[in-house]
């Protein structure tokens, strides 16, 4: 039986800290900074295991590039 080795950027976070540390890399990659990416202080609080990440705020410039990137990679408009 043949096995496909997933590349770590393809297999879903082990953490809270690992999704957004993913996520801004992949921004970053395409020249985009959140600044206020994080993990929801209440719900990261303590380790839970249904964190959520709190994308923050963007001005309009970002919010286009960002919006850009997802078409470029087949998202919906």
């Amino acid at each position: 039986m043949e096995t496909k080795e997933t590349a770590a950027d393809e297999r879903p976070a082990r953490s809270a800290e690992e999704a957004v540390e993913r996520l801004r890399e992949a921004l970053r990659g395409v020249g985009i900074v959140l600044p206020s990416l994080r993990i929801d202080p209440v719900t990261g609080a303590h380790g839970h295991p249904y964190a959520l990440v709190d994308l923050g705020r963007c001005n309009i410039g970002v919010a286009s590039r960002l919006a850009a990137a997802v078409r470029a990679q087949g998202g919906a408009a």
